[in-house]
């Protein structure tokens, strides 16, 4: 077969240079879109999400088994079932939060590629690309804090505002993964009782549904705010909350009352 040749319509404008620093998620950055392509831009701002497809050009183009994260304590993948950047054709896919578009420049939020790095395509994100509940591998940070960082980032995509309640929710969702594992088990029954932002970001973490299968339940209230997370066969852990302000620093048992009874 003929080897195939892939010309770069722009390339990365980022604050970071080396791979050792870019925090998990990205961070803000630029796109300079060459001027020849510049036309391909129009309309382009009435999209709110992109996805980025460039070429980690420092990858290693030799790995095919890799642990997740870089964390050896996890199971090792082929590269093809992970989002390893090291891989025979090192083209990776970001998703972006477009915040404009000036003079052939985009500027992004959350991308993680390296300054420098070209940039093989631009598409919008539709609607029609979410699946909200996939099967995938439990693959978990390689300490509590960077799990609940990951966490956050999945939660702040779903729920779209920084409130008290989306961050309660990331705490809770954070010690029923460290009970039950997995939180898109399909056995995974998730009950909700407190506000609509709390409930709304629950689901977005559990990816729970109401129906096929039936795993999430809601009852709105303002002086209570409790998940209760139950697995057939192993039990039911009950979270409600006690009222700290400052719910990011809280230890859990300052946070929560938390009751777990076993099947």
């Amino acid at each position: 077969m003929e080897a195939i040749s892939l010309n770069p319509i722009g390339y990365v404008v980022s604050p970071v240079t080396d791979v050792k620093d870019m925090p998990p998620g990205g961070v803000a950055a630029e796109i300079e879109v060459l001027p020849q392509y510049q036309p391909a831009l129009l309309r382009l701002e009435d999209n709110s999400h992109l996805w980025i497809q460039s070429w980690f050009h420092q990858a290693v183009r030799d790995r095919l088994i890799a642990h997740p994260r870089n964390n050896p304590q996890l199971p090792e993948y082929g590269v093809f079932a992970i989002r390893s950047p090291g891989r025979p054709n090192p083209i990776a896919l970001s998703l972006t939060k477009l915040i404009k578009v000036d003079n052939g420049r985009l500027y992004v939020q959350r991308l993680d590629a390296l300054n420098g790095t070209p940039v093989l395509d631009i598409k919008p994100y539709y609607e029609g690309d979410i699946i909200f509940s996939p099967r995938t591998p439990h693959i978990r940070g390689r300490s509590r804090s960077s799990h609940q960082n990951q966490m956050l980032r999945q939660a702040q995509a779903h729920h779209q505002e920084n409130c008290q309640s989306l961050f309660l929710a990331v705490r809770m969702a954070v010690v029923a993964d460290e009970v039950f594992g997995h939180l898109n088990n399909p056995n995974l029954l998730v009950d909700v009782t407190g506000s609509a932002c709390l409930a709304d970001t629950i689901q977005g973490l559990s990816r729970a549904r109401l129906a096929n299968p039936a795993r999430f339940s809601y009852q709105h209230s303002v002086s209570l705010q409790q998940t209760i997370w139950t697995l057939p066969g192993r039990g039911t852990l009950t979270l409600t909350w006690l009222g700290q302000s400052n719910v990011m620093e809280c230890a859990d048992e300052q946070l929560f009352s938390m009751d777990f009874k076993l099947d």
